[in-house]
């Protein structure tokens, strides 16, 4: 039994589709859901013929169109926003550690807004990275920076939510004996001091005593710290252990963090180009000295990641916006022609496609787009 409600001039507006299926005598069907009344007189006609229409369809109707509505005005989470907003969030806990009660789960609470960023979108993570730098000092930012790759690693090997929890956690505290010196140091072209080069050796042991003075204990967060900069061939700091005396874990937080470092512009240097970067921080003396991890590292980030600048086989030069089906063939948007003419609006190009290819890698200096991120991944990378 259809449940029946007659239909009045109120229910059809001209012009637009119906919301329901429409009855004659008989319960015959005479207009289907989405159909048109396209003048005056045809409604008039409806409504003087009595027809009526299924009540418990238009409430149906009714409900997905408030629904739609509602999600129209309601906000789309910003992954770049999140990111900013942790980052000022930590800058403020790692200057003020010594002072702040519960420290611990405030740095937990920054490694959640960082994992929230991610499942929102990990393109736009990742290309803010490339993309954000300006946001803020390189030594708070380049923490927040760290703990996303190693998030992204630790998640592609299955790593349990709270062992990612703490790599991503010592990510964002490695360098916090060092904060304050940090960035004065980086833009240091003439030889470090005796006293300055001890402060760097140190400053993963001096970090640990830091944390643990604001009530952080957990011996992974911790250690991993103190690992950080072991390097493969023990030539590294503080215990100048092989990598076969260092746990995965603090490998990845250590390839995060070099890789982190070799793409990110100084003063007293340019970036390395994303590709440069990998054989730079995976491979040593011809050969990854951890071929497990430098696999991880090259499927998830590949040559060209979200972020990256590229010339195409056709001569358009353009930006990374998405990993595609395969590390060597991502989605890019285009923003110069052919002919080195800025285009009306970004043009999506699929490289896997042979005109599309990616010819060759640019610095930002080289590839001279003046674009927002929001541009290129709408609402996901608002400010």
């Amino acid at each position: 039994m259809i449940d029946q409600r007659r239909l009045s001039m109120a229910d059809i507006i001209v012009g637009e589709p119906l919301p329901w299926d429409v009855y004659g005598s008989g319960n015959k069907l005479l207009l289907r859901r989405g159909q048109v009344v396209v003048n005056a007189r045809q409604a008039e006609e409806l409504v003087s013929r009595g027809l009526f229409v299924n009540a418990g369809q238009e409430d149906r109707a009714a409900q997905a169109r408030k629904e739609a509505k509602a999600a129209a005005t309601r906000e789309v989470p910003s992954a770049l926003r999140l990111i900013n907003l942790a980052n000022k969030r930590l800058e403020r806990l790692l200057y003020n550690v010594a002072n702040e009660p519960d420290a611990e789960a405030k740095f937990v609470e920054v490694v959640k807004a960082l994992e929230y960023a991610l499942n929102i979108n990990t393109d736009v993570a990742v290309a803010s990275i490339f993309l954000n730098q300006a946001a803020s000092k390189y030594a708070v930012r380049h923490c927040i920076d760290s703990a996303l790759i190693a998030c992204i690693i630790a998640r592609a090997m299955n790593k349990s939510r709270e062992e990612t929890q703490q790599l991503m956690a010592a990510a964002l505290t490695m360098n916090i004996a060092m904060l304050r010196y940090q960035d004065g140091l980086l833009t240091r072209q003439d030889p470090l001091s005796e006293k300055e080069a001890e402060l760097i050796r140190s400053h993963p042991a001096q970090g640990i005593e830091l944390l643990k003075q604001a009530g952080i204990a957990h011996a992974d967060w911790l250690s991993y710290i103190l690992l950080h900069h072991e390097n493969e061939d023990g030539s590294g700091y503080p215990g100048k252990k092989e990598i076969s005396a260092v746990p995965q874990n603090a490998r990845i937080l250590a390839y995060a963090d070099r890789y982190c470092a070799s793409v990110s512009t100084r003063k007293y240097r340019k970036s390395l180009l994303p590709s440069a970067a990998l054989r730079d921080v995976l491979i040593a003396k011809g050969k990854p000295a951890d071929p497990m991890l430098a696999a991880y590292f090259i499927k998830e980030l590949g040559t060209a990641p979200p972020g990256a600048f590229v010339r195409l086989q056709n001569g358009e030069i353009g930006v990374v916006t998405r990993r595609g089906i395969a590390a060597t063939t991502p989605v890019v948007h285009t923003f110069i022609g052919p002919r080195g003419a800025p285009l009306s609006f970004p043009i999506q190009r699929d490289t896997s496609k042979e005109l599309y290819a990616i010819r060759d890698a640019l610095s930002s200096e080289q590839a001279m787009l003046p674009f927002s991120m929001q541009q290129l991944w709408g609402e996901e990378a608002a400010l």
